[in-house]
C-alpha cells in the first residue's frame, strides 16, 4: 500500500484525506451526499488547489462521480477503481451480504472477513494487517452509519453530466462487483475509457500494480499531448466519426491467452493513438478493444485508418482491425 501511494506521488502532488467517519476525520457522517462533497471542497480550498484529478475507489466512486458532475471546472480527470453508480450493484453481491451479516455477531471476525474480501482471499498477512487498520480507523457503529449513508448515494442520473475525461478500472474476476457494472459506467460517462484487468482483488496495489500505475500516468499525462495534436473544433462544425474494433477479440484471447492478448491490445491502443495524433483526430471514447474518434474531414479519417492498418500488428498476430466511419 505504501509503494502504491509513493508511486502515485512520484510525478505529481498527491493529496489523501480520511473520509468523514473514519480515521482522523470527524465521526459524524451527516447528510451523506452533500456533506461528503463539501468535504472535498474543504480539503482542496484549504490547500488552495484550483484544478485537480480526482480518484474514487469502490464505495467512494459515487462520491467522486457526483463531485466531478457538479464541478467540471475543478476536476481535470476522473479515475474510478472498482466503482459503481448504484449502491445495489455493490450491496447485492453475495460476498458483501455474507460479510455484512457478521458485523453484529463478531466485530473482530467481521473486520477479518472484510479485509480478505477487499484484498483477496489468498492474502494472508496483508489482510490481517488491513483488518487491524479497520479496527483502528472506525468503530462498529461508524461502519453501520457509513453503510446506511452509502446505500442512499445513487449517482446513476449524474453519469451523463460528467464532462471530465474518465478512466474506469475493473478486474474481470472481482467477486463483489460484476464487470458489467464497469462497462455500464464507461458507456454512460461521455468521455470515459475502460481498462479491464485480470484478477479478483479490489485493491489496485495488489497484483499488476505497475500496469495500473502506467495507465494512470499515461491518462494524466496525455492531456497536453492531445491538445497539441488535435485540431480545434468549431462549434457546429462538420465532423467525420471513425470507429475501430478488434474483430473476434474474445476468440483472440482464447487462442493467445490473457497475457498475450493484453499485450496485443496495449500495442493496438498505442498504434491507434499515434495515428489519431498524426492526422489531427480527437479521441472521444474507448471501449476496451475499440476507439471512437472525430476528424475535421473524411480524408483525414481515412488517412488515419490506413496508418493504423499499415502497422499490421493485429494482422501479424492473427487478428483483424476493422474500421468504419460515418459523417453525422
Amino acid at each position: 500500500m505504501r509503494r502504491w501511494y509513493e508511486r502515485l506521488a512520484e510525478k505529481r502532488k498527491l493529496i489523501r484525506y480520511d473520509v468523514r467517519g473514519a480515521g482522523l476525520s470527524d465521526g459524524d457522517i451527516g447528510a451523506a451526499r452533500d456533506t461528503l462533497l463539501l468535504d472535498i471542497d474543504a480539503v482542496v480550498d484549504r490547500l488552495r488547489v484550483e484544478r485537480f484529478a480526482l480518484m474514487g475507489a469502490a464505495n467512494l466512486g459515487p462520491v467522486a462521480i457526483a463531485y466531478a458532475a457538479r464541478h467540471p471546472e475543478r476536476v481535470s480527470h476522473l479515475i474510478l477503481w472498482a466503482a459503481y453508480a448504484r449502491p445495489s450493484d455493490w450491496s447485492q453481491s453475495s460476498t458483501v451480504r455474507a460479510v455484512r451479516a457478521l458485523m453484529d455477531k463478531d466485530w473482530t471476525f467481521y473486520t477479518e472477513a472484510a479485509a480478505h474480501a477487499l484484498l483477496g482471499w489468498s492474502e494472508g498477512e496483508p489482510a490481517r494487517r488491513y483488518a487491524a487498520l479497520i479496527r483502528e480507523s472506525i468503530t462498529q457503529e461508524g461502519v453501520r452509519r457509513t453503510i446506511a449513508a452509502a446505500s442512499k448515494f445513487d449517482v446513476a442520473d449524474l453519469l451523463s453530466q460528467v464532462m471530465s475525461p474518465t478512466l474506469v478500472f475493473h478486474r474481470r474476476q472481482l467477486p463483489v462487483l460484476s464487470v458489467e457494472v464497469a462497462r455500464g459506467l464507461a458507456s454512460r460517462i461521455p468521455d470515459a475509457r475502460l481498462v479491464l484487468l485480470e484478477g479478483e482483488s479490489p485493491a489496485p496495489y495488489l497484483g499488476d500494480m505497475e500496469v495500473v500505475l502506467a495507465a494512470i500516468d499515461e491518462f494524466l499525462g496525455e492531456g497536453e499531448e492531445a491538445e497539441a495534436g488535435a485540431e480545434a473544433t468549431e462549434p457546429g462544425a462538420f465532423r467525420t466519426i471513425l470507429f475501430t474494433d478488434v474483430e473476434g477479440s474474445t476468440a483472440l484471447t482464447q487462442r493467445l491467452g490473457d497475457a498475450r492478448a493484453r499485450d496485443l491490445l496495449r500495442e493496438h491502443e498505442r498504434i491507434v493513438r499515434e495515428a489519431l495524433k498524426a492526422h489531427g483526430g480527437s479521441e472521444l471514447k474507448t471501449t476496451g478493444d475499440g476507439f471512437m474518434a472525430s476528424f475535421s474531414s473524411a480524408t483525414r479519417a481515412l488517412e488515419s485508418a490506413i496508418a493504423m492498418q499499415r502497422a499490421r500488428l493485429l494482422k501479424k498476430s492473427g487478428g483483424i482491425l476493422t474500421l468504419t466511419n460515418s459523417s453525422p
